[in-house]
């Protein structure tokens, strides 16, 4: 592996041979290995001297149209000079190399910023760094080497783990326990109240919302995202759950472990999900339903009665796919059958006259 520096630009350039990216992605090189790469891009994008891979079938003809000189694949693919490095998850490695060719060099806030205010009863711990404006109120733990970026606010009494990293603008409301190594993107609000009101006599009166929000280790949450806290007891999201942008979960949501959780998924209150469940984006869940454990419920999908373990369900109200699949195909049917009855009734009319 060489780094070289662009004389106009000062522009550090790495070049790896493609034998030496197959060893780091442990991968099996088939063609020239001995090609160097210089950059990585897209298979519709890629150049000359650069790396791509192909990780979806439906790409496949865009093999020999590519202009890159090595492609990354999980598979043997068709007929091509281009020497290919054959890994388990083209995406995965593609990420690997991506993060070796380009790595980010992030500036984060050290100590405290003179312009934050933090109180004094705040516990912080080895390494913190809080940026300029943030809040801190009264009995906030922070852990070791957990960022804070500017604009934040931490309410009264919350704790947050280690190695944590909470973007500019994000409110964590009071008593929200946050674990370690969990990501917050800017804009998002943890613990905000429940939606919870009582209408008596045409009017709408407020419930309190006294319960909490915990968020386990290893959570990603997106831009935008809004984690209301429980009524009473406490609003879950699961050890390695990732969130989109612009998620809302209601109070007293139970998420699980390692769901994938996609953009403007809109899930009610007290809706429990299990583990590595997948929610495609836009899909709504109703409110005191259970999704099991390895389900997915498809884009814009409505989901209105829970959903057992290990199925797919899609369209609204949410069925297993296959049966949403039929009856979508019936309704595309539709202008055709109007048509068709249209004939029979026009047909039926004429006869009825000749009578």
């Amino acid at each position: 592996m060489n780094k070289k520096l662009r004389a106009h630009t000062g522009e550090v350039i790495m070049e790896m041979t493609v034998k030496e990216i197959a060893d780091f992605l442990e991968g099996e090189v088939l063609g020239d290995d001995k090609v160097v790469i210089r950059g990585i891009s897209g298979i519709k994008e890629a150049k000359e001297g650069e790396i791509t891979f192909l990780s979806n079938p439906r790409y496949n003809n865009l093999i020999s149209q590519t202009r890159a000189s090595a492609i990354i694949a999980s598979e043997k693919i068709g007929a091509t000079q281009k020497p290919v490095i054959l890994v388990d998850n083209a995406s995965l490695a593609f990420a690997k190399i991506l993060n070796k060719f380009y790595p980010k060099e992030l500036v984060r806030p050290k100590g405290v910023h003179p312009a934050a205010i933090v109180a004094r009863s705040v516990k912080l711990g080895r390494d913190v760094g809080i940026g300029a404006y943030v809040v801190i109120e009264e009995n906030v733990v922070i852990g070791d080497n957990t960022i804070i970026y500017p604009g934040c606010y931490i309410g009264h009494n919350t704790q947050i783990g280690s190695d944590t990293l909470i973007y500019a603008n994000v409110s964590i409301r009071e008593s929200v326990t946050i674990g370690n190594r969990v990501v917050i993107q800017s804009g998002s609000v943890i613990g905000s109240d429940g939606f919870g009101f009582i209408t008596q006599e045409g009017r709408h009166q407020r419930i309190p919302q006294i319960g909490t929000v915990v968020v386990e280790d290893e959570v990603e949450i997106g831009a935008n995202v809004t984690v209301d806290r429980a009524r009473f007891d406490k609003t879950v999201i699961g050890k390695g759950t990732k969130i989109d942008n612009l998620v809302q979960i209601a109070h007293n949501a139970i998420i699980g472990q390692n769901c994938i959780i996609v953009a403007q998924v809109g899930i009610s209150g007290s809706t429990t999900i299990g583990n590595n469940v997948t929610l495609a984006g836009q899909a709504g869940l109703a409110g005191h339903i259970t999704v099991g454990d390895n389900a997915t419920v498809a884009a814009q999908g409505g989901v209105t009665k829970s959903v057992p373990p290990n199925t797919l369900v899609s369209g609204y109200p949410a069925k297993p796919h296959s049966i949403a699949k039929r009856i979508n195909a019936c309704i595309q049917n539709l202008p055709r059958l109007y048509k068709t009855v249209a004939e029979i009734k026009k047909m039926l009319n004429k006869k009825d006259r000749n009578c």
